[in-house]
């Protein structure tokens, strides 16, 4: 059974700005509480930026 490669990489989308979002939440949190940013947030948002785009240039490129 092969998947569709496009719902794959929609799925991966979708995690990945769920990553995003997470970070955002936790770097508000971490401010809010402990008046300072914390390392695992931003390597959240690092993370997810990252394989964002990196899930973008697959679909463009799965598209055309």
């Amino acid at each position: 059974m092969e998947k569709n490669p496009l719902k794959k990489l929609r799925i991966h989308k979708l995690f990945s700005l769920l990553t995003i979002f997470i970070g955002f939440v936790l770097v508000t949190f971490m401010v809010v509480v402990e008046d300072e940013l914390g390392a695992l947030p931003l390597a959240l948002i690092l993370a997810g930026t990252g394989w964002y785009f990196i899930t973008r240039t697959k679909l463009s490129s799965q598209k055309t």
